[in-house]
């Protein structure tokens, strides 16, 4: 092969591979659908996406969007929104919904709404079209002690100018939910909340639940009461148990003391009884020496044996036996 036949081949070659470049480097048919819908993009704004690592069709694409519903956009501000990890088709669905809708939402808030982690398209459809949260079953007592587990349905539009930052459902849940209680609680009996309970409705909704968080609440409504327990009745039930447990403690406290009273009065009889005996051993040696020394004589002897018979014979009548009296000496 000769070095002209080599020419014209690097030639060709060169030229398949500069097409190709091209080729990724510039989609052309993107390129087209945006020149047909009136998007300005140009051949740089393509090229320098393909350099930045940026999916040309998920930034032109929405930009075709855009225009065609009459909604002016800038390819870079798009890009920018791509770059920092939005989701740009949902942003412009959103500006799309948003504008159909007759909500004023700027390309700037959508963005930051998505960047906040929010769903914006799903906000806008809410703001439209708002929906229902059910609540969990609440449970709570009226005056009377008679407890209610109520249920509500909640009616909630987003609120545009304060998705990013404000509270979400569960805040909305949990507010309600408080409401419910305290509107319940203070009741003075089960059956007015029973008669009416559209009052609780009222009463929660006039507290203005929904301040500070995304949702603006349209209507709390009760779906359903039931009656649960006799919680007053329980209390003071318990109440009776725990008197009762103190009033026994307090009883085997004052039995306990009274039982070591009877025990030490025992003990002192006890004590007497045996000062009396030992009196008693004494009384014969004091005799003996009252005889020696001449203060008692026969006589003497004689009244206190007397003395002694009588007190016997006394005591015998007095338990029921007969006297028992010895012969005088």
């Amino acid at each position: 092969m000769q070095s002209t036949d080599i020419v014209p081949l690097f030639l060709i070659l060169f030229a398949i591979f500069f097409i190709s470049v091209i080729a990724w480097a510039v989609p052309v048919r993107l390129w087209v659908e945006a020149l047909s819908a009136d998007a300005r993009v140009g051949m740089g704004n393509l090229v320098g996406m393909r350099l930045r690592k940026v999916s040309p069709p998920a930034v032109v694409r929405p930009l075709i969007w855009a225009t065609k519903a009459g909604i002016p956009l800038k390819v870079n501000d798009l890009e920018a929104h791509y770059l920092a990890g939005g989701q740009v088709e949902r942003v412009v669905r959103a500006l799309i919904s948003a504008d159909k809708a007759s909500i004023e939402m700027s390309f700037q808030q959508a963005a930051a709404i998505d960047l906040a982690g929010r769903d914006v398209f799903e906000a806008v459809q809410v703001s439209v079209n708002p929906k229902v949260i059910n609540t969990p079953k609440v449970a709570a007592m009226a005056k009377d002690g008679i407890q209610l587990i109520a249920q509500a349905r909640v009616t909630v539009r987003a609120n545009i100018n304060r998705l990013v930052g404000g509270a979400g459902e569960d805040t909305i849940l949990a507010r309600v939910g408080e409401g419910i209680v305290s509107s319940i609680g203070s009741a003075n009996s089960h059956k007015e909340v029973l008669e009416n309970p559209d009052a609780i409705s009222k009463t929660v909704l006039a507290r203005g639940l929904d301040s500070g968080t995304a949702f603006e609440i349209l209507s709390i409504d009760i779906a359903d009461v039931d009656v649960g327990k006799n919680i007053g009745a329980d209390l003071q039930t318990h109440q009776a148990d725990a008197d009762k447990q103190v009033a026994q403690a307090r009883a085997e406290e004052r039995r306990a003391m009274a039982v070591a009273k009877e025990q030490e009065m025992k003990a002192k009889v006890e004590e007497m009884r045996a000062d009396l005996v030992k009196a008693e051993a004494e009384v014969p040696a004091a005799l003996a020496e009252a005889f020696r020394q001449g203060h008692m004589g026969v006589m003497d002897y004689v009244r206190y044996n007397n003395i002694q018979s009588d007190t016997s014979m006394r005591q015998a009548i007095a338990s029921g036996d007969e006297a028992d009296t010895e012969p005088l000496a």
